[in-house]
C-alpha cells in the first residue's frame, strides 16, 4: 500500500515542521498510519519532504501498550518496517484531519 497519496501530499504541504508548535489538543492530525498487527498508529500533525524524497513527520505515536507520545519519524522508517507474516505498516484509508483533543478522547 502507499502510504503517501498526492492528496495527503497536497495536505501536508499546508503543515510544515513546526507550524502546529505549542497547539497541543488544537493540532490538526493530517494523516495516520498504523500497525495491522497490534495497536501502534502514528497521527501525523507537521511534515516535511526531505532531499532524498522521504518525509520527516512529526506528531503523536501511540505504542503497542497505548502509551502516548509526541515524535518524529520518517516515511521511510514506516514503509521499512517489516511486521509479523511479512505484513507492513498501513495508512488508514478513511481517516479525515481530526484534532488531537478528538483522537485523546478515543483512544
Amino acid at each position: 500500500m502507499k502510504l503517501i497519496t498526492k492528496a495527503i501530499e497536497n495536505r501536508l504541504k499546508r503543515y510544515p515542521l513546526y507550524s502546529q508548535d505549542g497547539m497541543g489538543g488544537d493540532a490538526t492530525a493530517i494523516c495516520k498510519f498504523f500497525a495491522p498487527t497490534g495497536r501502534w498508529t502514528w497521527y501525523v500533525t507537521e511534515a516535511e519532504r526531505q532531499g532524498n524524497n522521504d518525509y520527516e513527520f512529526f506528531g503523536l505515536v501511540i505504542n503497542g501498550y497505548g502509551e502516548k507520545e509526541y515524535g518524529y519519524f520518517t516515511l521511510s522508517e514506516l514503509e521499512g518496517a517489516t511486521l509479523p507474516m511479512g505484513l507492513k505498516i498501513e495508512r488508514d484509508k478513511g481517516f479525515l484531519p481530526t484534532k488531537l483533543s478528538k483522537i485523546n478522547q478515543i483512544n
